[in-house]
């Protein structure tokens, strides 16, 4: 029998938010958002007229990757770009549409939090700890 691998907190972390991804995709699916979509849009909504620059640093993207996702945010009526050209300086805001499914979104990631916490409430006290006082790679 092969012997089993010596356990690793990364790969268990890497484990543990690769089903819990799956878990809010599937809730934001209807949505018209994946993860991804979700977190560019609460980063529009919470700084109305970001940057592209800025809103890939947040999400540790591209700036390229950032255009191609809001251009799809946009497209679907959940963000506006009043840029006026291109060079222009970006003029991001939250629609209306994007509002009410911003809501929905966060309602759903809401219970997957407490389904979550209630299994694990170490490690959610743990994460809480980690996102109050990050610590550096």
């Amino acid at each position: 029998m092969p012997e089993r691998p010596p356990f690793s907190p990364v790969v268990s972390l890497l484990t543990v938010s690769s089903v819990w991804d799956a878990r809010l995709s599937a809730a934001l699916k209807d949505l018209g958002l994946t993860t991804r979509k979700y977190g560019l849009l609460a980063h529009v909504h919470s700084t109305p007229g970001i940057s592209f620059s800025e809103l890939a640093r947040r999400s540790q993207i591209t700036v390229q990757t950032a255009h191609a996702a809001v251009r799809a945010l946009v497209d679907d009526g959940l963000v506006a770009d009043s840029t006026a050209h291109a060079g222009a300086a970006s003029d991001l805001r939250v629609t209306a549409k994007g509002e009410k499914a911003l809501g929905e979104a966060q309602r759903r990631l809401d219970e997957l939090d407490v389904t979550f916490s209630a299994g694990v409430p170490d490690l959610s006290r743990a994460l809480q700890g980690l996102h109050e006082e990050p610590f550096g790679a």
